[in-house]
């Protein structure tokens, strides 16, 4: 049997109380999700439209000619630097630093999206839509901030060590999610600009193994990157994930250049970059959508994808793992709280936002439906996931964060 770690000796990085100490950051998430909707179907629809829509110049002079996509495809390449850099020091130093540590969520995340997706695909094979297949990834993803700050609705409740597992899920499940997206949502390369992309990172990484301790030469070829993997017709976000991975462990002092980085911009992209995206992409106008449009095959494929396959792939991850004595379920925590927690990851707010656009370009009626389906999959985990957690959690005197000292 492996041996059961505990939660209250491993050490976190003084970045974890930005995200995860409360539940401003999720309860932020969803008052801007509401605002989305709200404006989408006010007298002021054109107007939100227009704001992310409207052409700001010609395209030819540069692609990201609007809002939205400078906001998709430029802000939200910081917020996935946040997370490369998360990754990255978790997995050299932090949760996922050992074989023995990484065995659960790896096992449990892995599960958490395999089941989802095959969820989603019984739903809409149906239809024999190759484009609706496109969406297969949309279910698969975990929001962070917003199923921390659910937790952090329930206090002290919640032992210290489920909410680290949901975390650790979270992070593993964001390295699946960006593999997806490099992998299944990239189209039409141009060789020209990957290799420049190839180039850059690879002058990145050679300014890793020389020690490189200043900070402008990694931004300025991260922002050269980000162009060059912009224009290749790789998802330009990607860029924010290489480049992270470039950055060095080293610093000039006992906080190390990962570390430092991602405690200077982790507030900005929980409280800034993500909300923004959030009500920017949140919005759905149900005026011209009715009843027919929320119970279509697609939002249903998705909600049920986020709600039942999150809950079982986890839960059957988990409980098989502590029966074969692969890995021990959270210490000290019940398997109700398991279940709760396993709940909560099927909140998958700005990940599955974001690849329901990606999977469905050009289809605005297809990536409604796909924001109709993440909003009522994420709502449903939430509500269902706190009540849970607040009729089972027993012991309060074992729940204190381990977020905060």
């Amino acid at each position: 049997m492996t041996e059961r770690p505990s939660a209250f000796r491993l050490v976190f990085a003084p970045v974890r109380a930005l995200f995860v100490s409360d539940a401003s950051a999720g309860i932020l998430l969803i008052l801007v999700a509401a605002a989305a909707m709200l404006a989408a179907n006010s007298p002021l629809h054109e107007e939100y439209h227009s704001l992310f829509h409207g052409a700001l110049f010609s395209p030819e002079l540069f692609k990201l000619n609007t809002l939205h996509l400078w906001i998709n495809d430029g802000l939200m390449a910081i917020f996935f630097f946040v997370v490369g850099l998360e990754v990255k020091r978790e997995w050299i130093e932090g949760q996922l630093s050992s074989p023995a540590q990484r065995r659960l969520p790896v096992l449990a995340a892995i599960a958490g999206m395999a089941v989802p997706a095959a969820i989603y695909v019984f739903f809409v094979q149906a239809e024999n839509s190759p484009e609706l297949m496109r969406g297969w990834a949309i279910p698969a993803a975990t929001d962070i901030a917003f199923a921390m700050g659910v937790l952090g609705l329930l206090g002290n409740r919640v032992p210290a060590s489920l909410r680290l597992f949901l975390l650790t899920v979270a992070i593993v499940d964001d390295i699946g999610a960006v593999l997806v997206i490099a992998v299944f949502y990239t189209a039409n390369l141009k060789v020209g600009f990957l290799a420049a992309a190839a180039v850059v990172a690879g002058l990145m990484y050679a300014m890793n193994r020389l020690r490189v301790k200043q900070y402008w030469p990694f931004i300025a070829l991260a922002l050269l990157l980000w162009f060059f993997v912009l224009n290749s017709g790789v998802h330009a976000t990607i860029a924010g994930v290489v480049a992270a991975l470039t950055i060095p462990m080293i610093g000039k002092d006992d906080e190390t250049m990962v570390e430092r980085m991602e405690h200077s911009l982790a507030p900005w992209s929980a409280y800034l970059i993500v909300p923004v995206f959030g009500f920017a992409n949140a919005g759905v106008d149900f005026s011209s959508m009715g009843l027919d449009g929320l119970l279509a095959p697609l939002p249903i494929a998705i909600a049920a994808g986020l709600f039942l396959g999150k809950q079982v792939g986890i839960f059957a991850a988990i409980w098989g793992a502590e029966k074969s004595g692969f890995a021990l379920r959270p210490d000290t925590a019940t398997w109700p709280e398991v279940w709760g927690v396993s709940i909560l990851c099927g909140i998958g707010f700005t990940m599955s936002l974001f690849i329901g656009e990606l999977a469905f370009p050009g289809s605005r009626e297809l990536i409604d439906e796909a924001k109709i389906g993440t909003l009522m999959g994420s709502l449903i985990s939430a509500i269902v996931g706190f009540l849970i957690l607040r009729m089972t959690t027993t012991h309060p005197d074992d729940a204190k964060s381990p977020y905060i000292d």
